[in-house]
């Protein structure tokens, strides 16, 4: 995995790279603000999954520097490209502070967030057309995801495969060296 970054210098806000994105990619900017992001979010103490967007393969979309999100996702969501994995660790200053967000999250936790920044736009009031091509996009998004969970659930299938066909050629060898040694006792 790649290096630990400190975003705020005091240790609140560690992104790591899970998966670099093109060099080429887009990354929000003044004129893109607009995000939408798939993620996981990771009570730190207990391993716990309180919210995630991979159940029902959403995507969750925001505007950066507007105050709706935790403020470790608005330092780190300027740092990403999009195609860009990133594990986000917030420190409950960034996160939901010493109010937790029950029942979800306890007072003074940390956050874990694994986060895929899947694409950056322009305001809805500025050029994003219609109501409807926004749906269009929207779908377009959900396929993409879909198509990438089909080949990631395929690929485990096809591990999982080979891990059988290996055990059962191990179990094999096992049991031919048992029959072969059937026959090699001492004659009485």
């Amino acid at each position: 995995m790649s290096e630990e970054i400190d975003l705020t210098g005091d240790g609140g806000v560690i992104k790591t790279i899970v998966r670099h994105a093109k060099a080429d990619a887009d990354a929000p900017t003044t004129d893109t603000p607009v995000v939408d992001v798939h993620y996981e979010g990771i009570l730190a103490e207990t391993g716990e999954v309180f919210d995630t967007t991979h159940e029902d393969n959403t995507i969750f979309s925001f505007e950066i520097g507007k105050g709706s999100v935790i403020k470790s996702w608005d330092i780190a969501l300027r740092t990403m490209k999009v195609g860009e994995i990133a594990k986000i660790k917030c420190m409950p200053d960034y996160g939901y502070g010493s109010a937790g967000s029950p029942p979800d999250i306890p007072p003074n936790a940390t956050l874990i967030f694994e986060v895929e920044l899947v694409a950056c736009r322009a305001r809805k009031s500025s050029n994003l057309g219609s109501a409807s091509e926004e749906r269009t996009r929207l779908e377009e998004l959900k396929k993409q995801r879909e198509i990438a969970a089909a080949t990631k659930e395929e690929e485990k299938k096809k591990r999982e495969e080979a891990k059988a066909a290996a055990a059962a050629r191990i179990q094999a060898k096992l049991g031919s060296k048992k029959v072969q040694g059937k026959g090699k006792g001492k004659a009485k």
